[in-house]
């Protein structure tokens, strides 16, 4: 089993950080993309950032130039970093990762930015 715990949720006023990390542990075959997608009430679930395996990037325009995404091969984690947070950024945010050819999810954690 691949478990996935994620952790850096919280509320903040507008304007504020958070860091969210996840970190897969148990039987991990090959990690190769990992991301963050979020779903805020009443909307579908959407891409925030992604990244593969050798770094490479993908953002969401509505936080491009705020959020950045990194990992940690060795320690299989991915970390967000929310700046300029936005009350529009409330959210469900869950971890995906692609475990060979095996996609797993986070069980989420709760961003609410106040206004």
């Amino acid at each position: 089993q691949v478990q996935l715990v994620e952790s850096g949720g919280g509320l903040v006023q507008a304007g504020g950080s958070l860091r969210l990390s996840c970190a897969a542990s148990g039987n991990i075959f090959s990690i190769n993309n990992m991301g963050w997608y979020r779903q805020a009430p009443g909307k579908q679930r959407e891409l925030v950032a992604a990244i593969t395996r050798s770094g490479l990037t993908n953002y969401a325009d509505s936080v491009k130039g705020r959020f950045t995404i990194s990992r940690d091969n060795a320690k299989n984690t991915v970390y967000l970093q929310m700046n300029s947070l936005k009350p529009e950024d409330t959210a469900v945010y869950y971890c995906k990762v692609i475990d060979g050819v095996t996609v797993r999810w986070g069980r989420g954690t709760q961003v609410t930015v106040s206004s």
